[in-house]
């Protein structure tokens, strides 16, 4: 089941001419996925995190514990609508506070051909989820089509 966007943050990049990858990051408070659900969190659970803008490719994620959860146990997918576990697959979202999720042995880089979003699934629990914290980041770079580069409207334009 696919929650609502109070946990949803909005990727942003930079506005300089050319391109580079940037960073996006949100803490997804699981006290507050349980609120927006409003009934106990489950496996197979679906949480947005980040909003991925079309043409974007996203050359990594992850996640890092901020507070370890509160149930017996707790494991973690973070992937896309296309693939829930392209970048992490079967994180223990129990680890102690600093703990790096691991790629996931296939993962490779995608792009964003349409509008998505960067989600954290509740693989297995164990028990209430009611607190923990997670830190997911991503590195994000803007694919779409810069347009003509070139000077061509007037002669201050073509400065030596």
């Amino acid at each position: 089941m696919a929650l609502g966007d109070n946990t949803l943050a909005t990727a942003r990049g930079n506005s300089q001419r050319g391109r580079n990858p940037y960073m996006v990051q949100t803490t997804l408070n699981f006290a507050t996925a349980l609120s927006d659900k409003g009934s106990a969190l489950a496996a197979a659970d679906v949480i947005p995190v980040i909003a991925v803008p079309a043409g974007t490719m996203i050359l990594n994620a992850g996640a890092q514990v901020v507070t370890a959860t509160d149930a017996t146990a707790t494991t973690v997918d973070i992937g896309t609508g296309v693939d829930a576990d392209v970048f992490v697959d079967g994180f223990n979202a129990k680890s102690a506070a600093d703990t790096y999720a691991d790629n996931a042995a296939a993962f490779q880089p995608l792009i964003a051909t349409a509008a998505d979003n960067i989600d954290v699934t509740v693989a297995t629990l164990t028990g209430t989820l009611a607190a923990g914290k997670l830190r997911v980041w991503a590195i994000l770079m803007d694919v779409t089509d810069a347009g003509e580069m070139a000077a061509d409207e007037v002669d201050r334009d073509t400065l030596a």
